[in-house]
């Protein structure tokens, strides 16, 4: 316990040194020098508050609050001094407030807390005392050995000592950690891959030397040595408050200027009524107008509406399962609903300028599909399962031909000895397990780290080089049924530098070979070889089809060469300091001298309604980014298809540029053509190596050539660079709401950047999923996510803050309940349910999006409408009812004078016409049983009302917004269906998009 405490104080901190050592099974040293290491514990923790800390903590950033923190002092004031008004009136609504609140993220946290206990306290075995013993998660210690079984996620970051394979090989996915679903193989070292039972593991004695635990997922350094021996809305909301604070002071100051004022005539200084005591007469003057000033800001400090905060809070909590309720965002096939992981955001949907799209797995299926080759110079095509040179049918001489020729099966070898595909551990290998006896292939299930690489497998199983599977170190390829076996020697795993893979294989002839893979731009330039110059320019037409394309090339070794390159390779893989950088080094040295073989096509189909959803989102002003790690010429190709670009658009391109000053002229040479050419609209292309250089020198120019063009992709982008891109829009002057959408784990450092992230529940796992505010489960989702959801949300929550603001101020009990009930409730409901326009008219009209764009209703104009209106109503509240009521000594049923009180009364009567009060049901029986009463009420409403319902009607008719136009369309009946009315309008919303005088206001009408 004592040292939890000095941990959580700091005075223990954990160990910190570059290495640690951990002694499996927790064998530690027999002799009394040793220290054992301290490390952190296995327990998860995402609360926020602990049992301990809630009431502290909670009070403490709620109190940080500018209203909560006023109403305190006020409260403070109130018990400190005499004023006008009872303490109960700012302390009873402030505590109503902290507690609701309280409850609220108190609830919120409990749920939190029982997603960790669910996740400490899940069952794991451990091998301790010679056999396994079960408990929980929470208590693995560093050094545990632990057991995990099939299709069981790891419950700590485990090293793989062995497995119920002779190998020593397990396949593992990481989707929880990258967002990768297919299978990556891991092999125990030798030593320890012996040790299949839990006895023989028992007795192991051994040291594991790592570096410390980072933030890299794929980075590793190790090495084990084994004995012998055995909110856009609260800004507004700031701002709003800030102003009606100055206004607070400037009527409390006024009014204590006033009060001396009026006090100046000796008559008026000292009434009958109000005597002051002996040390009034004699207090210091400043003292007595501090106090007055006190005095007043109590009476006034109702113009701040304490419950506006818990109100927006309890309308976003509330608000936030609609989302989740929607069948329209429900997708059958996988079973997913929409899902929200935080509530703070819903009217940020409604304001988004930008969206930032990956592309792989979001606008595309992440299903691969082998199209087309190029083998030799020659570009082939997959025709009912036999690889047919291009112009060939099965028709014509050559078309139905037998066999591979030479170059075509050593292609296809390559193919199925370079990657990281497994099959499934069910199906066997053996010599004719794959193989019927008419020589077709039966059904092998495969699994890879890359669909790329499932794809090409898969398609050269077809055309009759099937991988059978891998044992051990050794691979087996049937070639049209015959059988080949080869060693795996060595393999060079794929690192986004190197942007390829390899692998170092021995031939059944005995010859030592290098099969790599990867793209283009890492292939060719190392190829002294082949037909290079034919094989680019397939390449570039396969792209312009927007094919996914890899390179594919071989080399011979020597004997002589191959021992050095496995000397190179095991110092460098055994070296403690500067393992990646020797690693990349001999890589180089040995993917050099390169035979080019061919390169491959594979097509990534387009998710359902993206063009639809890419469209809607450019008529409701909304620009789209595509950010990829796709080659130029792909990436342009499926912009082209999923209309992110059109056709009739100008194609602007930033691309291969490799110093500051032909960037930055290039840069130069594109806003002059946008300013010259800005009738039409543009698309900018740029790549990641001159994103690079954009951003270091030019970065405004930059901005300025991207914020004119309607469309812009971002090519050969690494995870990082997309950030930055997010980033850069983020903080621009004009700052812009952003919103990014994902669907693998390159795709969070993105999504956590932008305002909004969106999590795409594709087949890359779930780490977007869990980084993001939004989840769904298809990209056309998104469309009702903005245009329904984001819409309504907004229009609510703009009503409700004004309508806070707008509110006045009345007598001490009926002020209390005046904000928290009488006013508060009803703007709560109809911020929760209100929808001022059908939804499949909004989602079938995105125009209508950009009525709400730029925070329109929580502006300055609407504001100043607002308090104006607020402060006309106040007005003709009390003169309306002095006039009507003041002079007139015997309206009362009982014909008793009107006085002080029921004046009030009637006043705050004229606000809330239903009140449920007991304690004041005597005061409003005599009030109401006046028919002067009754006409004063009714006259005084509708005159307050009047002058609103006029400036409504006027601006519709006059001046309509294309919101209202929608709403009075529908009011006449003109849409019977939502597929109709899309049907009917869709040329009616280009015609606007495009026609400038139809959106004047409009920064995307160019």
């Amino acid at each position: 316990m004592l040292r939890w405490v000095r941990q959580q104080l700091g005075f223990d901190p954990p160990h910190q040194s570059d290495t640690r050592t951990i002694y499996i099974a927790n064998r530690f040293p027999q002799h009394g020098h040793y220290v054992p290491q301290k490390f952190a514990d296995n327990r998860i923790i995402s609360s926020k508050y602990t049992v301990w800390n809630f009431v502290p903590k909670n009070l403490f950033e709620q109190f940080r609050r500018v209203a909560n923190f006023y109403f305190l002092i006020i409260f403070l004031v109130q018990l400190m001094i005499d004023t006008p008004t009872s303490p109960i009136t700012s302390g009873l609504p402030l505590f109503f407030v902290i507690t609701v609140t309280a409850i609220k993220q108190g609830y919120e946290d409990w749920l939190r807390h029982k997603a960790d206990n669910e996740v400490n306290g899940a069952p794991v075995y451990v091998v301790r005392s010679g056999g396994l013993v079960k408990t929980r998660s929470k208590n693995i210690r560093v050094g545990d050995i632990v057991r995990v079984a099939k299709d069981e996620t790891f419950p700590v970051d485990l090293v793989l000592l062995s497995s119920d394979r002779v190998d020593g090989s397990c396949h593992v996915t990481t989707a929880s950690l990258d967002g990768e679903t297919n299978l990556k193989t891991h092999v125990a070292v030798p030593e320890t891959a012996v040790l299949q039972s839990v006895a023989n593991l028992d007795k192991l004695v051994a040291v594991i030397e790592c570096q410390q635990p980072e933030a890299d997922l794929y980075r590793f350094v190790g090495r084990i040595t084994v004995s012998q021996q055995a909110e856009e809305i609260v800004r507004s909301m700031n701002s709003f408050l800030i102003i009606y604070l100055i206004i607070l002071l400037f009527e409390a100051i006024l009014s204590t200027i006033l009060k001396y004022a009026w006090q100046a005539e000796e008559k008026w200084d000292e009434p009958w009524y109000n005597e002051k005591t002996e040390h009034e007469r004699n207090s210091s003057k400043i003292l007595r107008f501090i106090s007055d000033f006190l005095a007043f800001l109590v009476l006034y400090n109702f113009i701040i509406p304490i419950s506006l905060y818990v109100t927006v809070e309890m309308q976003k909590f509330l608000g936030s399962f609609f989302i989740g309720w929607d069948l329209d965002l429900y997708h059958e096939e996988t079973n997913q609903r929409a899902q929200v992981n935080t509530s703070d955001l819903n009217e940020e949907l409604g304001q988004v300028e930008y969206v930032f799209t990956d592309k792989t797995g979001t606008l595309t299926e992440n299903e691969m599909q082998f199209r087309e080759c190029s083998i030799n110079g020659i570009k082939y095509q997959e025709v009912n399962g036999k690889l047919t040179p291009e112009g060939f049918s099965e028709d014509s001489p050559d078309g139905n031909r037998l066999g591979l020729v030479k170059e075509e099966e050593l292609f296809l070898k390559a193919v199925c000895l370079c990657h990281t595909v497994q099959i499934n551990a069910d199906q066997t290998d053996g010599a004719d397990g794959p193989w019927h006896a008419n020589g077709i292939t039966s059904p092998l299930e495969y699994y890879a780290s890359s669909p790329d690489e499932k794809a090409l497998v898969e398609a050269a199983s077809r055309v009759g080089v099937v991988f059978t599977g891998i044992s051990g170190d050794t691979m087996e390829v049937k070639s049209l049924g015959k059988p080949e076996r080869y060693k795996l020697l060595h393999v060079l795993e794929f690192d986004p530098n190197r942007r390829r893979m390899s692998v170092i294989v021995e031939s059944p002839s005995g010859e030592k070979l290098l099969f790599t893979k990867g793209a283009e731009s890492s292939i060719l330039p190392r190829s002294k070889s082949g037909e290079i110059d034919k094989t680019r320019i397939h390449v570039d037409e396969f792209a312009l089809k927007g094919l996914r394309t890899l390179c594919v090339a071989y080399r011979r070794f020597t004997p002589e060469e191959y021992q050095e390159i496995g000397k190179r390779l095991h110092e460098a893989r055994t070296a403690l300091q500067q393992r990646e950088e020797r690693l990349a080094d001999v890589f180089n040295f040995i993917e050099r001298d390169l035979e080019l073989l061919g390169a491959t096509g594979v097509e990534d189909k387009l998710q359902e309604k993206v063009q639809e959803t890419i469209e809607a989102l450019r008529l409701a002003g909304i620009k789209v980014w595509v950010l990829t790690g796709d080659k130029h010429e792909t990436a342009v190709s499926v912009s082209l298809s999923c209309g992110h670009f059109h056709r009739t658009m100008n194609i602007l391109e930033l691309v291969q540029h490799k110093s500051d000053s032909t960037c930055a002229e290039q840069l130069r040479q594109l806003a002059k053509r946008i300013k010259e050419d800005h009738v039409i609209q543009h698309g900018l292309v740029v790549d990641g190596t001159s994103l690079s250089l954009a951003l270091r020198e030019h970065e405004k120019l930059f901005m300025e050539v991207c914020k004119n063009c309607s469309a812009v992709l971002c090519c050969r982008m690494a995870p990082l660079q997309k950030a930055k891109v997010v980033r850069l829009l983020k903080t621009s002057p004009e700052k812009p709401i952003t919103l990014a959408i994902g669907d693998g784990a390159n795709d969070v450092s993105m999504i956590q950047e932008a305002h909004v992230g969106i999590g795409i529940m594709g087949k890359e796992g779930r780490q977007a999923v869990r980084n993001s505010d939004y989840a769904i489960a298809r990209f056309k989702f998104l469309s009702k996510l903005l245009f329904v959801h984001g819409h309504f949300y907004y229009i609510r929550i703009a009503t409700l803050v004004q309508y806070f603001f707008y509110k006045t101020l009345y007598d001490s009990v009926y002020l209390t309940l005046y904000n928290i009930c009488f006013t508060s409730l009803p703007v709560l409901i109809y911020s929760l349910f209100e929808q001022h326009v059908h939804p499949h008219v909004l989602q079938s009209k995105p125009v209508l999006y950009r009525d709400i764009s730029k925070n329109a209703h929580l502006g300055f104009k609407p504001f100043l409408y607002w308090t104006v209106l607020g402060f006309f109503h106040a007005f003709v509240f009390f003169y309306g009812s002095y006039l009507l009521m003041g002079e007139d000594t015997s309206l009362l049923g009982n014909g008793q004078m009107f006085g002080n009180w029921t004046f009030g009364t009637l006043v705050f009567t004229v606000m809330v016409i239903t009140v449920t009060m007991k304690d004041m049901y005597f005061v409003f029986v005599q009030l109401l049983s006046s028919g002067s009463a009754w006409f004063a009420i009714i006259l005084i409403v509708v005159a307050c009302l009047f002058i609103d319902v006029v400036k409504k009607v006027l601006y519709r008719h006059l001046q309509p917004t294309s919101t209202e136009k929608a709403q009075m369309e529908e009011d006449k009946g003109s849409v019977s269906s939502a597929g109709d009315f899309a049907e009917g309008h869709r040329g009616e919303d280009n015609r606007q998009l495009l026609d400038p005088t139809s959106l004047p206001d409009s920064p995307y009408v160019h």
